[in-house]
């Protein structure tokens, strides 16, 4: 008896040490369907070794993203906290940065786990994408680079990947500049020639000085937007080591390789010491690419080549921790930032965005195929292996539950948004903490999700949904996106009121003829929508026009601008 007592405190000893101080590897896929997976359902696209860490590990079906847009979603995930709380949801139309010389970005007040985890002795890296800003006031304070959040070491892009980026994958800035600008051109023109046409007969003295002004303004206005839009491959494509820029435009070939690289080479440097790594892949956001190895490969085109070079990357990740005897100590994440782009076609007709399965909409929407995203995690030997949960879970969460894992303190002084999932993880409890869940179009509270402790029931509420464009379409297909406001949403009064327990397609929305509980529903609702609404504190807007436009005095060159902005150190 006394031999068996024993053992069993050498177990849960070593239990106990097990489960703490984990290295962490966080996989962030970009734009990726939940049904672009095997493990989720799909018969077409290989992706073998993402589908092991759902053999090996827990999968999350009801897994969200704390919004349908990249930026304000990775500084969710991040922090642990919805982003309108750190001014990183947006009240103007663009909700992400699109330029690297912005001045908006994750504020340096914000809490990251990558802080909380260095603080620990954690090594930190990310490796790949950022989007949450680089510069405040100059082109070197790096107020808001990834080594101010407590990253030790970055390898990747600071903004994102854009169709611009690649030539002849058009561009997304092309129909919106065009739209934007034709009528203020159209208009300047008209009260530039009018203003000489009256000067000329006489019926009105203009200065001759004013008239040559305001042609000096609209000249060099033009100059400058038509310099920009020439050189955005240069000005916003580039690859950083750290501070530096070791590559400008950013070249495509073998860029999945060399991002594997570096996180397969990152493993290798830290064998005897706790890691945090975020591999933030490029896939698939378009421009799409492949390396020579994976083109033309897949069923699905070239979106179907990237999900399937993405998932090779995933396999040399997991190869390097069997190599160096790592996995029994690494837990393992792997999601997407939100749902797929469904409206992402190329300029030859090609389908470029994702597989949402059998959800409605997709990314900039908060219909299910926007928010819902794959969620799996795995740690041999401490959470289940094959295991499903259908619980609603947010990828805020990984904040909490990775800190606790690290022994750091949440913060005190903060709401912190996300809940751990190890006791779900490890089978302790069924219910999720996440009664409520609310969904932020930008800056816009778009709808509720409510999921009852006593009840399978997931109720989800919708205060404006987007209208769609074609009307019958899955998509806002005439704006590439869909919008947050104004003439581009239908507010619903009451809300539109779904059970995605039954309806997950979000196909029919409840009347209080077919639920009768229909207004007792929407009260509890109202009344969880009056608390977090008192939660929240007014903060600096980071994605205001004045944050978002492009700053000459931000810019970053590796060269000169005589140069047109190039170097290439990384092929070096």
């Amino acid at each position: 008896l006394l031999f068996v007592i024993i053992c069993q405190c050498a177990i849960n000893s070593v239990d106990t040490h097990h489960a703490s101080n984990p290295n962490v590897i966080l996989l962030m896929a970009d734009d990726l369907g939940i049904g672009d997976l095997g493990c989720y359902g799909n018969r077409t696209l290989r992706t073998p070794n993402i589908d092991k860490l759902a053999e090996e590990g827990v999968t999350l079906t009801q897994h969200i993203a704390a919004s349908p847009l990249c930026t304000p979603s990775r500084a969710a995930f991040l922090t642990g906290r919805y982003p309108i709380r750190s001014g990183m949801s947006a009240f103007s139309r663009v909700g992400v940065f699109l330029f690297s010389a912005s001045s908006g970005g994750l504020p340096s007040e914000e809490i990251t786990f990558s802080k909380l985890l260095k603080q620990r002795g954690y090594a930190t890296a990310l490796i790949g994408k950022w989007h949450l800003g680089m510069n405040c006031e100059s082109s070197n304070d790096f107020c808001h680079h990834p080594l101010s959040h407590g990253f030790d070491y970055f390898y990747g892009l600071t903004v994102t990947n854009f169709r611009d980026c690649k030539p002849g994958q058009g561009s997304v800035f092309l129909k919106g500049v065009q739209k934007s600008l034709v009528i203020p051109i159209q208009i300047a023109g008209i009260t530039l020639v009018s203003l000489a046409i009256v000067q000329y007969i006489g019926l009105l003295k203009v200065p001759f000085q004013a008239l040559a002004y305001c042609l000096l303004i609209t000249a060099i206005s033009l100059a400058v937007l038509i310099f920009f839009f020439y050189h955005f491959r240069h000005l916003n494509c580039f690859l950083m080591r750290d501070h530096q820029i070791i590559q400008q435009p950013l070249s495509y070939e073998n860029l999945t390789q060399r991002l594997t690289k570096e996180a397969v080479q990152l493993i290798g440097r830290n064998t005897d010491a706790p890691f945090l790594l975020v591999l933030s892949y490029l896939h698939v956001h378009t421009a799409l690419y492949a390396s020579e190895s994976f083109r033309g490969k897949s069923k699905h085109g070239l979106y179907g080549d990237a999900v399937e070079e993405m998932d090779w990357s995933v396999g040399q990740i997991l190869d390097v921790l069997e190599k160096y005897n790592l996995s029994d100590k690494t837990l393992v994440y792997f999601t997407s930032d939100q749902g797929a782009h469904v409206e992402e076609i190329s300029s030859f007709g090609e389908v470029h965005g994702g597989y949402n399965g059998i959800y409605k909409g997709g990314k900039s929407m908060n219909w299910e195929g926007g928010i819902r995203v794959p969620g799996l995690l795995r740690w041999p030997g401490v959470i289940q292996a094959g295991a499903y949960i259908d619980e609603p879970t947010s990828n805020m969460d990984i904040f909490p539950t990775i800190v606790k894992l690290a022994e750091a303190q949440l913060p005190s002084d903060r709401i912190i948004d996300g809940h751990d999932l190890m006791p779900l993880l490890q089978g302790k409890v069924t219910r999720s903490k996440h009664e409520f869940l609310f969904h932020y179009c930008n800056a816009y509270l778009n709808a509720v999700r409510w999921h009852p402790g006593n009840s399978e029931s997931v109720w989800k509420v919708f205060f404006f949904t987007p209208n769609f464009s074609p009307e019958d379409s899955n998509g806002c297909y005439d704006s590439h996106v869909c919008f947050c406001h104004g003439g581009f949403i239908t507010r619903h009064d009451p809300p539109l009121l779904f059970d995605l327990s039954r309806d997950p397609e979000e196909r029919v929305p409840l009347t209080p003829e077919t639920e009768s509980h229909f207004y007792e529903i929407l009260r509890v609702i109202h009344l969880a929508v009056d608390n977090h609404t008192r939660s929240l504190h007014a903060v600096p807007d980071q994605l205001s026009w004045d944050n978002l436009l492009w700053k000459p005095w931000l810019q970053l060159c590796c060269s000169s601008l005589f140069q047109s902005c190039y170097c290439d150190y990384d092929s070096e």
